[in-house]
């Protein structure tokens, strides 16, 4: 590693589960750059969010602070113009830093659509753009196709035609590169690392919006989750809720494909997650905010560790980890020091996650209630607002959640000694 400390990539998608990925064993994701990534990079194969909705979690990623304590207590509460994030850190570092995409940590109207224009042409402020340099996004919207886009050189939203992942995607490519020195005018003492946050709304819905020409599965060839009820239309809806899920996530996978052709491979940490993932008729459920494993459990990867144990590519990590570390992670890595959270070798520590929603968002399908819980490697326990247990499953018999131990009295103490974890 240089002096300077290494670059620094991270692609946040939206809505993208850990399970939906090629390299995790999912029949219907067709990830060929997401599996190549995971080939060279350390796994995390129990990574949760800390809150399974986009504004909360993408507050406490950014900040390393769990919400509400980081000021985001609702849907459309803006993250604090006096909230320091991992960019302001890295900024004090002597890192160039850079945003392109969804931001969803501004004002936004309850009373206009959630999905349109009016929300993707909000300008957000330069004070509220969380301590980049650079930055050029859109505040929500969900316009898969033919985003706006304002910023640092787009004072005014401008519409850019192709799907959206591919302008974002196209156009961090293009920072990234004039971040790149050229040999035969800087030499390595001018060098400044980098760090650059592109953010995805896809595989968001809706699901049925055209996906870069990539064509949707027939909903009867999805393989579905043991979870999912079948015979009525639960499974009906996930069948075609999934067939352009799955066809977003190709599509996007292409993308990534394309940013990562232009990222310099040495000196550079990248990562990939995504802020929740999606129930998709799991457990009759549909959308996020619920604590269980298609909501909560997202893909992260990193690629450009330091060290490798035994000098082998793949790697894998099963402690519980949470995207609220991720922002400490990049610090001790950058630093060269040891931190609670990070060692040199890039290993997590922890023994738990903690897991919430901070407020209802009334919206349809969505959870309703709020919830506060813990996730360790083979346990999960999620308790009520009043403090009662809710859920209770053990993971490593029961993947997919099929039995809830909450009402087990031969479970009491074991709950006991968990629900003291979750503060």
């Amino acid at each position: 590693m240089s002096a300077a400390g290494p670059n620094i990539l991270w692609i946040v998608t939206t809505q993208w589960r850990a399970q939906a990925c090629g390299y995790a064993g999912d029949p219907n994701a067709r990830t060929p750059c997401l599996d190549a990534l995971a080939a060279e990079s350390l796994n995390f194969t129990q990574a949760v969010t800390p809150h399974p909705f986009g504004p909360f979690a993408r507050a406490a990623m950014l900040t390393g602070v769990p919400s509400p304590e980081n000021g985001v207590r609702n849907y459309f509460d803006p993250l604090p113009a006096d909230a320091r994030t991992i960019a302001h850190a890295l900024g004090e570092h002597g890192y160039a830093t850079a945003f392109f995409g969804k931001w969803h940590l501004w004002k936004r109207d309850p009373a206009a659509p959630l999905v349109g224009e009016v929300h993707a042409k909000i300008i957000v402020p330069p004070e509220a753009r969380g301590g980049f340099e650079f930055w050029e996004g859109f505040e929500s919207g969900f316009l898969l196709n033919d985003p706006w886009l304002h910023g640092t050189r787009l004072p005014q939203p401008e519409r850019f035609e192709g799907y959206q992942s591919d302008v974002v995607c196209g156009r961090a490519a293009h920072w990234v590169g004039g971040q790149i020195p050229n040999a035969k005018s800087q030499t390595p003492k001018k060098v400044q690392p980098w760090f650059c946050l592109v953010s995805l709304e896809a595989p968001h819905p809706p699901y049925a919006a055209l996906s870069s020409g990539v064509e949707a599965r027939r909903p009867n060839e999805i393989e579905l989750s043991a979870s999912v009820p079948r015979g009525g239309e639960i499974e009906t809806q996930a069948r075609r809720e999934l067939a352009g899920y799955y066809a977003h996530i190709e599509a996007t996978d292409r993308a990534l494909g394309q940013l990562l052709a232009r990222v310099p491979r040495e000196n550079t940490l990248v990562v990939f997650t995504s802020v929740h993932g999606d129930m998709h008729g799991a457990h009759g459920l549909f959308r996020k905010g619920w604590p269980h494993e298609e909501s909560v459990r997202v893909p992260l990867l990193v690629r450009g560790l330091r060290q490798r144990a035994n000098g082998e590519g793949r790697m894998m990590n099963a402690d519980a980890v949470s995207l609220v570390d991720l922002s400490a992670m990049m610090l001790a890595e950058v630093e060269n020091s040891e931190s609670q959270i990070s060692d040199l070798k890039f290993q997590i520590k922890n023994s738990l996650a903690r897991i919430s929603m901070p407020s209802v968002v009334r919206t349809p399908q969505q959870c309703d209630r709020k919830w506060r819980g813990v996730r360790t490697k083979t346990r999960k326990l999620v308790l009520n607002p009043d403090g009662t247990p809710w859920l209770f499953f053990n993971l490593e018999n029961d993947p997919h959640e099929l039995h809830n131990l909450a009402q087990d009295a031969a479970r009491a103490r074991e709950m006991a000694e968990l629900q003291a974890l979750i503060g």
